[in-house]
């Protein structure tokens, strides 16, 4: 039984990273953000650890927000997944000033900035070392990038899903509006959704808890904690059908 006292380390692992993090609660991206996460994720990689990640698009644009405002959802939504690709980009450049050979993958062909996606070449690349970022979603709308991250995890054999957050993990209520939440060390998914906690997509909590995916949510705004996570320090929170709840 998985408990959050012996995690152990992972060998390849997928990251979801929030768009809203990179813009450091502004329109657009925040190089020094983005800058710390390559140093965070660089660090990983040269470890010998296999990574991938998943990264959104709501520093850019929210197509659900502007659909109650008329716009068509369809549209919307592939207008965020161009915004996902920007801060594939990003990320790729800052990562290769730390030294990091990686390649991005977008669901939407545009192969003059990314390769396609295509999962054998995605592990292939991780095989030698390098980092893979997808782009563009699941190049469908109404599918949101947490489930793209659980969905591109299962399919490339990730061992876990690390869901980087703004916040220390799982917690009974929104912390920053009630000082009173408590933080869950472990949950499972079956509980996340039963209780209607609002850390990530209700679909990738799902997907994850049928194919029996772990999900680590941890703060990524905590320096290291990327590496910690991928080390099975016990920060966060740890959500897997096989915990030992409460």
């Amino acid at each position: 039984m998985t408990t959050a006292e012996n995690r152990e380390g992972y060998k390849r692992v997928m990251l979801k990273l929030g768009g809203e993090m990179f813009g450091g609660g502004k329109v657009g991206i925040d190089p020094d953000v983005v800058q710390n996460v390559a140093r965070q994720i660089a660090e990983v990689s040269k470890s010998g650890v296999e990574v991938a990640v998943v990264i959104g698009g709501g520093n850019f644009f929210r197509g659900a927000e502007l659909q109650q405002r008329g716009l068509d959802r369809s549209r919307s939504d592939y207008m965020g997944m161009l915004g996902t690709v920007m801060n594939c980009l990003a990320l790729q450049d800052f990562l290769e000033q730390e030294g990091v050979d990686c390649r991005v993958q977008t669901a939407i062909q545009m192969t003059q900035v990314a390769e396609p996606y295509l999962p054998l070449r995605a592990s292939r690349h991780l095989e030698k070392g390098r980092v893979v970022i997808f782009g563009a979603g699941m190049g469908m709308p109404y599918f949101s990038t947490d489930t793209t991250a659980a969905q591109r995890a299962l399919e490339i054999g990730c061992e876990v899903l690390l869901m980087a957050k703004a916040v220390d993990g799982v917690y009974s209520d929104d912390p920053r509006t009630n000082p009173e939440a408590e933080l869950f060390h472990e949950i499972t998914p079956r509980e996340v959704i039963e209780k209607g906690l609002k850390v990530a997509d209700a679909t990738a909590f799902s997907l994850c808890m049928d194919n029996k995916m772990p999900i680590l949510v941890f703060n990524l705004l905590t320096d290291g904690n990327i590496a910690r996570a991928v080390a099975g320090e016990r920060i966060g929170t740890l959500v897997d059908g096989n915990v030992s709840t409460r």
